[in-house]
């Protein structure tokens, strides 16, 4: 059974959990493994959870199959005080691909967003990452790119998508 629940800041290392599970298969190939760990550092520690999910209004969703903690899901409704819902974050679990996890998340954040009377749901992901498929699968559509310097000599080459809700 997939059940999805609102993370806890007490919930934070199954978010690490995953994110450190995922990020070397999703990004190994396009980043490299120093970014990799720079990056997990800097969007992963637990202070940078804490503040997303008590100080920024970031919301965690985490799915639960079969008492295993799949995949998680992050989300920000009225995104620079705007209609717009932003997907901050999606990873499941490489064993958890293909089995829905990915489409439940995604299908109850819209829902979520959609209920709060957001227009459009917005992501940035890395142009090389193979979920630009996925997105568009969902309805997303390219609506530009931006280079984010995040220090370190590092920077995220995103596409940016957007949806209809």
């Amino acid at each position: 059974m997939l059940t999805i629940t609102k993370a806890t800041p007490d919930q934070i290392h199954i978010i690490q959990e995953i994110a450190y599970i995922t990020w070397p298969e999703t990004f190994g190939k396009i980043l490299s493994a120093e970014q990799i760990t720079y990056m997990l550092g800097m969007m992963y520690d637990d202070a940078s959870l804490r503040s997303q999910i008590t100080e920024r209004g970031h919301v965690f969703l985490l799915a639960n199959v079969d008492g295993v903690f799949g995949g998680f899901a992050s989300y920000e409704l009225k995104y620079k005080n705007s209609l717009v819902a932003k997907l901050h974050k999606i990873y499941i679990r490489p064993d958890m691909q293909g089995k829905n996890v990915g489409k439940v998340l995604m299908t109850e954040v819209a829902g979520i967003a959609r209920e709060a009377g957001m227009q459009y749901l917005t992501l940035n992901v890395n142009r090389g990452n193979n979920a630009v498929g996925f997105y568009q699968r969902y309805g997303f559509e390219k609506t530009g790119e931006e280079d984010i310097d995040i220090g370190n000599g590092y920077f995220m080459n995103d596409a940016i998508m957007q949806m209809t809700l």
